[in-house]
This record gives structure tokens, C-alpha cells and sequence, in this order.
């Protein structure tokens, strides 16, 4: 049973600084729900503007209050699930620091035999942990150091002058780093920036393309390499081998690697996660082989889920002078104390605690790759099935299987590109799904887009357990048909755009869906007028997507990538096994004609109505000029007038007109006043649609069970409904016209005939002249 931290401190100063780093740590753990609850007025307050530094100060609980609400930030909710899961390990790590700094004021030879003590235990047990014998270890923060520094003992070894000419000696023989391709990016360039090595200093050795593991680094053509340099009068200096690569976790031949170095006297590197398994009791060869190596950089904050612990670079030189030199020891105590932390949680979890987190990481890659061997159209690629602590697999559909239609066999142009879109988009599902997996995507040269499940890196961090292990299978099992009917229906999509000319199939290879595609419309325009015409497809593009969306169907419709190349396209998610990719087009293609039409007939309406317009302003004018002459000046004058209209009514040949705006046009009214009631010409027909016959409740797109791809009348799976295709209603027409009245009902007076009736014979009133 634990004792309470201040019963088993003497210095009232250690007790007080354990339980001042428990109460901050339960404070910054649990203050989330506090942020939650005033997370609005937080966002409005000081989140992203720096605020003044206070004169009086400020006391720790205000101050952990600022620290825990710039962590649990509420617009970052996908960090703070993967947030590092903190157990009482790591705030033995935390505790490290708060040490160190508190150790660092004591006299200087009490703090020197303080030091020495933690980096021997350290070190001593590091060594005994990874079996490597007669080691010396080095700790730094950044995990490249490490390397650094050996390059640089490496340097004064082999260049007895460099102390003393400096960069001169490399000049005149100049040296060389190898290092495989399969290496992490930009790691030998920070080499040659740090030692201030031109890049020509590096040789990147490709991997075996023949032979064994396709990201394994080709022994016999370094040895070529090797011998030309030597050839050449360069000096072979070092070479960075992989025990465990960054991508696919594959181990180089290291026993051959080391016999070479010895035969040319080149410093040995190794780095990778494999290095963990190096603590277990059953190491396979190729890993144990890193033993012999001239060094090694150990990451234990991941392997063991440690906050905030340096990395180790074991390493055996008899030289401590050179050691000094190259900075991998220093005569500083503070520095020594880098080790404390790591020193703290290791006694915390004892040599089986810490065996036994990285059985129980690699266990759970076996668990997976178990699971995966059951999959269909799931492939891995492990260096060793029984060993592997790193399983990478991806999504690959049997190049056997033709599409559902027969019209392709085998792959079709850009199948691994499309492939590769849809294991990127695979693997982000899976990392957003079951983010407690620790699973992300990779780009491997040969395989192409992966996923990769690295619990050695992972597992501790997130606190990975067998139950996340089912859960990813489970979503694997429900997202593997989706992938393999898209990539079945992709090129039978595509297919049948192609017999549609109205609608514009888009290749883009990086979409993880069933394809992207544009209707064209068929409008007339100028041919220099190109702005007109993209904004014309802009917009019924635009308006057959929102259209498509509101269809009762399982497909996705979307405008495809933020910063995608193509604009304004449709594009397509993935497909379902038993879609109808023939009616997923005709409907698309209908939908979209339905709105060029609709939209054709509203602009024609538009232009037809505005030349109607300026046609009646002359016909009015000339109506106007002809009553003039007609009627004569005197009429016109309003008194005058109208005494000479009583003694001598005017017998007009003018007569009234009206404008239609279906037609545009203009019309005699003498229809009107014969009939009683206004009459209009033929409208535009409806546009016809097409009717699909469905099962009840049956989603569009949707194939039967049966397999068939349409329903028949007589069809035996059930009774089938009609459902006409959705269309968009045509524009009302907006025509000043009254219908003619049903024959069994009476028709309404019109009050302006009946005013005519009681006119003078042959005398018109006034009000019927001109348009009406």
C-alpha cells in the first residue's frame, strides 16, 4: 500500500513539491468541465489576444487556471482525444523536472555526487535492459541529437587534426555519411547542417528491389558504393541503419551491415522502433544483430507512454576525451540531471513493469494482423508474421474481379491511384473512428498509400486496449464492401457518363468516391462570351447539387476537395453493393435537364417579354398618331372636346389591343368583348418525366434484391408502386388573361361590356381604346 508523500520525505521541501505537483495535475487533468461550462465568454476574452503583465502578480491557482484553460481547448476537439493519457508513471516524469531544478541549488559537490549517481543507475540499467553491453549513454531531448553528436566523435577519431585545422582536414578527404532510402525524411540533411558537411557528403543507399524486403538497404550495392568512395580518396564515416523503418517498420540485415563496417571501418548507427523488443525475453535475430552496433537511439517516452523524458544513444568508445569533445559527456552537473526524470519512472515501473508494456504492445500487433488474415481484400505487408510489432495494410481489390457490368477486366487505367485515394481516405476513418487505435496513413514506395497500426508508439501514449483492437476490425468489416463496390462501379460510372452528352466525366484519381462529373448545358451564347457561359454552369451545377441532396438516396453528393483543380462538378461518394449506376445517371441527367429547361424557358420568357414590351410602345405611338389624325385637334382639347364628342359622336376604326406575356405579343381585344371572357394560346407543354417503378420505402439508386437492375410489372418480390421522378415545376405564367368559365357555370358579367351596351350604336367608351 502507498504511503502519503509527506510520511516518507524528510525534506519538508520535497513533500511540500509533491503535493503542490498532485494538486496542479488534478486541476489541469479535470479542468475541462469548468472550461466547458465557460467556454463562450473564454472564446470572446483573452484566448487569442496576449493580455498585460499584472504589476502585483497573480496567485498559483489563477495561474493553473489560465494554463488548464489554454490546454482543454473546446475548437480542438480531435487533439484532445488523442491527448497522451498521463498515469502515475508519468507524473513520476513530471515530478523528474520539478527535481532537477530544485537539485540544481544545492552545493556543487553534493549535486556532483547526486548526478552521478542518477546517470550511472541510468545508464546501468538501460544497458542491461536492451542488451548492450560496455555502453555509455548520452540523453537529449530532440531524438536527431544523439546522432549528431556520434557523427561528430566520429569526425575526431578518424581526422586526428581536426581539432586543430578544422573543417581544412575534411577537404582535403572528404567524408562520407550513408544512410538507406528508407530512412525518416530529413535526416541526413539535418546531419550535414549540423556538422557543416556539404550534402554531397551523404549517400543515400537504395533499397533491395530484387531480393528480401523491398525497405531493406541493399548490402551488395553499398559495398559497390563504398569501394568507389574509397577509390576516389573519400573516407567512409558512418552509416545509419534501421531497425525497424519509419514507414513499414522493416529491420536491415545488420549482421551483414556490421561485417561491412568492420571491413571498411565505418561507424555502425542504428535507430528504429524494433529496438523495443530488445527487452524481451524472445528477440528475433535480425533485431539482436543491433547489439553489435557502434551505437543506438532509444525513444522511451513513447515505448513506455513517459511525458517529457529524454531519448538515450547508447554508445561504446574507450576515448573519453574525444567523448567530451564531441559533447556526448560533459563535466556540468545540471546536464547530468537531464536523466533524472527518465531515472525516476523507471524505478517506478521496475524491469517487469517496463517488459511487460512492450509484450503487451506487440501483442496486440499479432491480435490485428490475426484479425486482417481473415479480411477479404485486405492485404499486409510484414517483415515477420509471427515477430512483427508494426502491421501495415491496405485496401486492395482482387485485379481478377471485373465491374458488375463486364465491361472491364482487370485494372482499369489509374486503378492504384484511386486505390490510393481510397486507403487514404480508409485510414483517416479508422484514425477518426477509433482514435484510441493510434492508427494513421503512410506512403510507402512500392505498396503505395497504407495504413500502419505502430503500437510500440502508440499503445502506451493512448492507452490502447484489445478492446480498441475489435472495434477497428468491426469498422474495417462495414467500410471494406463500400471500397470494393466503388472501385467495382467506378469505371461502369464512368461508362455510362460517356453515353449521356450532357453530362462531362472528370477524372480526378485523388477522389475516394465513385467519380466527379459536370452537366453542359445546351444554351446558346456567343463564342467569345466565356464568362456568361461558366457562370451559366455554375449555377445549374450548383443548383442540380442542391437538388441531388435532397433525393432519398444513400449516395453522398458534395462539391469534392476544398482545394480541389476542377469547379463546379458533382462529385460522387462512395457506392453501395447493390447501386444502379444506370439510373444514378438517367436521374442526374433528367434532374439536370429539368433545370436547363426551366431556366431556358424563364430567360426566353425574359427576352421575348422585353422586346413585347418595346414592340407595344410603338404600336401605342402609332395607335396614338392615327387617333390624331383620325379624330382631328379639337377633340383632344379636354373642354372642347368634349362638347364636340356630345353634338358629333366620333366613329373610331382604332381598336383596343392586348399584350401577352406568355407570347410576348400583341392582340386584338374584339376576341375579348365577343366571347365575354379573355382566351389564351396553347401553353408550353409540361417537360415529361420519366416514372421508376420502386418497392415501398425503397431508396433511389437502389437495385432489387433479386439482382435485376429494373423492376418488372410482374415481378414476384413484391408489389411495386409507381414514383415519377422528381422534377422541377415549371415557372407559373404570368399572363394577364382571364380562362373562359366552365359550361355549367354562369359566366361573370364583365362590367365594361355592359357599360358598351349602353353607349350610343356605333360609339366606343374611351376606356377600350389602347391597350388594355
Amino acid at each position: 500500500m502507498e504511503q502519503p508523500l509527506h510520511k516518507i520525505m524528510v525534506d519538508p521541501m520535497l513533500a511540500e513539491m509533491g503535493r503542490n505537483l498532485n494538486d496542479a495535475m488534478k486541476i489541469l487533468e479535470n479542468g475541462h468541465k469548468e472550461v466547458d461550462h465557460d467556454s463562450g465568454q473564454r472564446r470572446l476574452s483573452w484566448r487569442d489576444i496576449p493580455g498585460p503583465l499584472q504589476g502585483d502578480g497573480q496567485d498559483v491557482a489563477s495561474i493553473l487556471q489560465l494554463v488548464q484553460n489554454l490546454m482543454h481547448d473546446d475548437e480542438d476537439k480531435q487533439g484532445h482525444r488523442r491527448m497522451q493519457y498521463v498515469g502515475e508513471q508519468g507524473h513520476m516524469a513530471l515530478l523528474g523536472h520539478s527535481l532537477a531544478a530544485y537539485i540544481s541549488v544545492l552545493e556543487r559537490e553534493r549535486l556532483r555526487k547526486l548526478t552521478t549517481r542518477i546517470l550511472s543507475d541510468t545508464t546501468l540499467w538501460l544497458c542491461r535492459l536492451f542488451r548492450y553491453e560496455n555502453g555509455s549513454a548520452y540523453y537529449h531531448e530532440d531524438d536527431r541529437e544523439g546522432l549528431v553528436k556520434v557523427c561528430r566523435l566520429v569526425i575526431n577519431a578518424r581526422y586526428e587534426e581536426y581539432t586543430t585545422e578544422g573543417f581544412t582536414v575534411l577537404s582535403s578527404k572528404q567524408p562520407v555519411i550513408y544512410q538507406s532510402a528508407a530512412c525518416r525524411p530529413g535526416l541526413g540533411q539535418h546531419l550535414c547542417s549540423q556538422l557543416g558537411l556539404p550534402l554531397s557528403s551523404l549517400c543515400t543507399v537504395p533499397c533491395n528491389t530484387m531480393f528480401g524486403s523491398q525497405h531493406q538497404i541493399d548490402v551488395a550495392l553499398l559495398d559497390k558504393l563504398i569501394k568507389d568512395d574509397v577509390d576516389t580518396g573519400k573516407i567512409p564515416l558512418l552509416l545509419i541503419a534501421n531497425a525497424g523503418t519509419p514507414g513499414a517498420g522493416h529491420t536491415d540485415k545488420l549482421g551483414r551491415l556490421k561485417e561491412l563496417c568492420v571491413q571498411y571501418n565505418i561507424w555502425l548507427h542504428v535507430e528504429g522502433v524494433n529496438l523495443a523488443t530488445l527487452a524481451l525475453g524472445h528477440v528475433t535475430s535480425p533485431v539482436m544483430a543491433a547489439t553489435k552496433s557502434d551505437s543506438m537511439t532509444l525513444t522511451l517516452g513513447p515505448w513506455l507512454g513517459l511525458p517529457a523524458v529524454p531519448a538515450v544513444t547508447l554508445y561504446r568508445h574507450e576515448d573519453p576525451a574525444l567523448s567530451l569533445a564531441a559533447g556526448l559527456t560533459s563535466s556540468q552537473p545540471v546536464e547530468k540531471l537531464r536523466a533524472l526524470p527518465l531515472w525516476l519512472s523507471l524505478q517506478y515501473l521496475g524491469h517487469d513493469g517496463i517488459v511487460e508494456r512492450i509484450r503487451s504492445a506487440s501483442l496486440l500487433s499479432q491480435q490485428l494482423l490475426e484479425h486482417l488474415k481473415s479480411l477479404a481484400s485486405i492485404k499486409t505487408s510484414v517483415e515477420d508474421e509471427l515477430n512483427s510489432p508494426v502491421v501495415v495494410f491496405r485496401f486492395s481489390q482482387d485485379n481478377s474481379a471485373a465491374s458488375s457490368g463486364g465491361s472491364v477486366e482487370g485494372y482499369f487505367p489509374g486503378e492504384k491511384e484511386v486505390q490510393d485515394a481510397l486507403n487514404r481516405w480508409l485510414g483517416e476513418q479508422l484514425a477518426h473512428l477509433v482514435p484510441a487505435s493510434g492508427v494513421d496513413v503512410v506512403e510507402l514506395e512500392d505498396e503505395g498509400t497504407c495504413v500502419r497500426f505502430n503500437p510500440l508508439m502508440t499503445a502506451a501514449v493512448l492507452g490502447t486496449q484489445e478492446s480498441d483492437i475489435r472495434a477497428l476490425v468491426e469498422k474495417l468489416n462495414d467500410m471494406v464492401p463500400l471500397l470494393s463496390s466503388t472501385l467495382r462501379f467506378r469505371q461502369d460510372f464512368r461508362e455510362e457518363v460517356y453515353h449521356h452528352t450532357a453530362l462531362t466525366y472528370i477524372e480526378d484519381l485523388s477522389w475516394p468516391g465513385l467519380g466527379a462529373i459536370r452537366y453542359e448545358p445546351r444554351w446558346e451564347h456567343d463564342d467569345d462570351d466565356d464568362e456568361k457561359r461558366e457562370r451559366d454552369v455554375e449555377k445549374i451545377n450548383g443548383d442540380l447539387l442542391k437538388k441531388l441532396m435532397e433525393l432519398d438516396s444513400d449516395m453522398c453528393f458534395s462539391t469534392g476537395p476544398e482545394f480541389g483543380a476542377e469547379k463546379n462538378c458533382i462529385y460522387l461518394g462512395l457506392a453501395t453493393e447493390d447501386l444502379d449506376v444506370t439510373e444514378l445517371v438517367e436521374i442526374i441527367t433528367a434532374s439536370g435537364r429539368d433545370l436547363e429547361e426551366s431556366g431556358k424557358l424563364l430567360e426566353n420568357m425574359t427576352e421575348v417579354v422585353r422586346k413585347g414590351i418595346l414592340e407595344a410602345e410603338l404600336q401605342l405611338q402609332k395607335a396614338n398618331e392615327a387617333k390624331l389624325m383620325e379624330e382631328g385637334v379639337l377633340r383632344q382639347i379636354p373642354l372642347v372636346g368634349s362638347m364636340f364628342n356630345w353634338f358629333s359622336p366620333s366613329q373610331s376604326s382604332i381598336k383596343g389591343q392586348t399584350f401577352s406575356l406568355v407570347s410576348g405579343s400583341l392582340d386584338t381585344t374584339e376576341t375579348t368583348y365577343s366571347l365575354k371572357a379573355q382566351t389564351g394560346k396553347a401553353g408550353t407543354p409540361d417537360t415529361p418525366t420519366s416514372a421508376t417503378k420502386r418497392l415501398p420505402g425503397q431508396k433511389l439508386f437502389r437495385r432489387s434484391a433479386a439482382g435485376s437492375d429494373t423492376y418488372s410489372e410482374t415481378s414476384s418480390v413484391g408489389q411495386v408502386e409507381e414514383m415519377p421522378r422528381e422534377t422541377s415545376p415549371l415557372p407559373p405564367a404570368s399572363e394577364e388573361q382571364v380562362t373562359e368559365p366552365a359550361q355549367d357555370e354562369p359566366a361573370s358579367p364583365d362590367p365594361s361590356s355592359a357599360e358598351d351596351q349602353r353607349q350610343p350604336d356605333g360609339q366606343e367608351s374611351e376606356e377600350a381604346d389602347g391597350i388594355r
